[in-house]
C-alpha cells in the first residue's frame, strides 16, 4: 500500500506540471457538427415507427407518406416498403422533430449479430442503406447530442463532475477521429461496444447535461487532428500500448501509470471454462482443432499483460493473440489480458486484473483521479501524453492520409 500511495504522489506531481490552460472555445461549429451513427447494418426486415406522420423519400425524389409505421424489409437487390417493391439503395426517414422507434423484425441469414440490440428509440433524420451485409439503419445526430448519449451510456451520472468532463471530450474525440476514418462508409460510428455505447433519446441527468455544456467543442489532438481516443473500464496497472493490441504505434497511446483504480469492481476477477467449450470456440471460429491438452500464456507485453497463448492438441499446436483468445472465450469470462492460468483440470481457472482492452484512458481511474481533485485537463494529459486540447473550429478534421 505505501508503494501504491507513492506512485499516486508521483503521478500526481506529474500531472500537475503538464496541466494548463485551455483555448477558447468555438460554440458554433460544435452545435452545427453532425455525425452519422449506425444502428445495424445487419437488418433483413426492420419496422420504423413514430406517433406522428413522417415520410420516406428515395434519391429520385419520390416521396411516400406514413401515418405512423412502415415495414422496410430487403429482397435480393430490391427493398419492399409495406411490401411494395422498390429499386433503390437508400432510403431516407424524414418527419420534422420526430422520435422513432426502430426495431429490427429479422437479421440477415449469416449474421453475427442475431443476438445483438433490436429496437432503438432515437430522434430523426434516418436513412436506410442496402449494404453487403443486409439494411444499415444510419441515424443523423449532433455531435453535442451524441456525446451526452455516449456519457449516460458509458459511466454513471453520479461519478465526479470532472471525471464526466474526461468522458465527454473523449467520446467527443473518438467520434471525430472515427468520422475522418469512415467517409466512405455509411455511418461513422456503430452505437455499441463495437464503438462507443450510445443511450439513444431519453433524458439526460442534469451531471451529465452539465459536463457537455462545459466542455463544448474540446477536443484531444495530436498534429492538430483528432487523436484515436481509445479508452476501457479498468487498466489494473500500466496501461497499455496500442501497438500490442491493435498493431497501431501511435505516440500519444503509450502505456502509462495508472495506480488509480483499484476500487473498480473488476480490479480483480477470476473464471473458468472448459476444454470442451474452447474446443467448441475455436471451431466456430475455424480453427481446425482436436483434443486440447493444455493452454499456457506464451509471450508478455512490456506491461506484463498476455500477448500470445500456446494452445497444445491432438492434431498440434495452435498461437493465439491474446486479445483473439478473449474474443473466443468470450469478453465476459476473460475481461482483460492481465491473467494467469492457475489450473487445468476438469476445468480452466483463469486469475486476472482490470477489464477491457487497457488502451488509452482507464474510466475507472479518471473516476478516482477526479476525486482526488484533477480536472478534465489534466486527466487526459496524464492518459494521452503529448496531445493537445482545442477547440473543434480549430481542429484539423482531414485524415493524415489524405493531406
Amino acid at each position: 500500500m505505501l508503494v501504491k500511495a507513492c506512485l499516486k504522489i508521483v503521478c500526481s506531481l506529474v500531472i500537475l506540471i503538464v496541466s494548463c490552460v485551455l483555448l477558447p472555445v468555438s460554440s458554433v461549429n460544435a452545435s452545427e457538427h453532425t455525425i452519422r451513427l449506425g444502428l445495424t447494418e445487419s437488418a433483413w426486415v426492420l419496422s420504423i415507427h413514430s406517433s406522428s406522420p413522417f415520410s420516406l423519400k428515395l434519391p429520385s425524389g419520390k416521396r411516400f407518406k406514413i401515418s405512423k409505421k412502415v415495414t422496410i424489409a430487403r429482397q435480393g437487390e430490391i427493398l419492399l416498403i409495406n411490401n411494395r417493391p422498390v429499386s433503390t439503395a437508400v432510403v431516407s426517414v424524414q418527419g420534422g422533430g420526430n422520435v422513432f422507434r426502430i426495431k429490427v423484425l429479422a437479421h440477415a441469414a449469416n449474421s453475427i449479430a442475431k443476438n445483438s440490440k433490436k429496437e432503438w428509440m432515437v430522434r430523426g433524420p434516418l436513412e436506410i442503406h442496402r449494404v453487403p451485409s443486409g439494411l444499415a439503419v444510419v441515424n443523423r445526430i449532433n455531435l453535442e447530442t451524441y456525446v451526452a448519449g455516449v456519457v449516460s451510456g458509458e459511466v454513471s451520472p453520479k461519478w465526479p463532475l470532472e471525471a464526466l468532463k474526461a468522458q465527454a471530450v473523449a467520446a467527443r474525440t473518438y467520434v471525430l477521429y472515427k468520422q475522418m476514418e469512415n467517409q466512405e462508409r455509411p455511418f461513422d460510428v456503430f452505437a455499441s461496444v463495437q464503438d462507443q455505447v450510445y443511450h439513444g433519446h431519453a433524458a439526460r441527468q442534469e451531471s451529465v447535461l452539465r459536463a457537455i455544456t462545459e466542455t463544448k467543442g474540446h477536443v484531444v489532438t495530436y498534429d492538430r487532428r483528432p487523436i484515436y481516443a481509445a479508452y476501457s473500464s479498468t487498466a489494473a496497472g500500466p496501461t497499455e500500448d496500442a501497438l500490442y493490441v491493435w498493431a497501431l504505434d501511435l505516440p500519444y497511446l503509450k502505456g502509462v501509470d495508472c495506480p488509480f483504480d483499484d476500487q473498480a469492481p473488476r480490479y480483480n476477477w477470476r473464471a473458468a471454462f472448459t476444454f470442451e467449450y474452447l474446443e467448441h470456440q475455436l471451431r466456430k471460429e475455424g480453427y481446425p482443432v482436436g483434443t486440447v491438452a493444455t493452454l499456457t500464456p506464451y509471450t508478455f507485453t512490456p506491461s506484463g499483460r498476455v500477448d500470445r497463448v500456446r494452445l497444445l492438441h491432438s492434431l498440434g499446436e495452435i498461437i493465439l493473440r491474446g486479445q483473439d483468445l478473449r474474443r473466443i472465450v468470450g469478453y465476459s469470462k476473460i475481461f482483460s489480458t492481465n491473467f494467469s492460468i492457475t489450473s487445468m483440470g476438469a476445468k480452466v481457472e483463469v486469475v486476472g486484473h482490470g477489464a477491457g482492452h487497457a488502451v488509452g484512458m482507464c474510466q475507472w481511474g479518471m473516476r478516482e483521479m477526479a476525486e482526488l481533485g484533477y480536472d478534465y485537463q489534466s486527466i487526459l494529459r496524464h492518459y494521452y501524453p503529448g496531445t493537445t486540447l482545442l477547440p473543434l473550429s480549430r481542429v484539423n478534421l482531414t485524415s493524415a492520409a489524405k493531406s
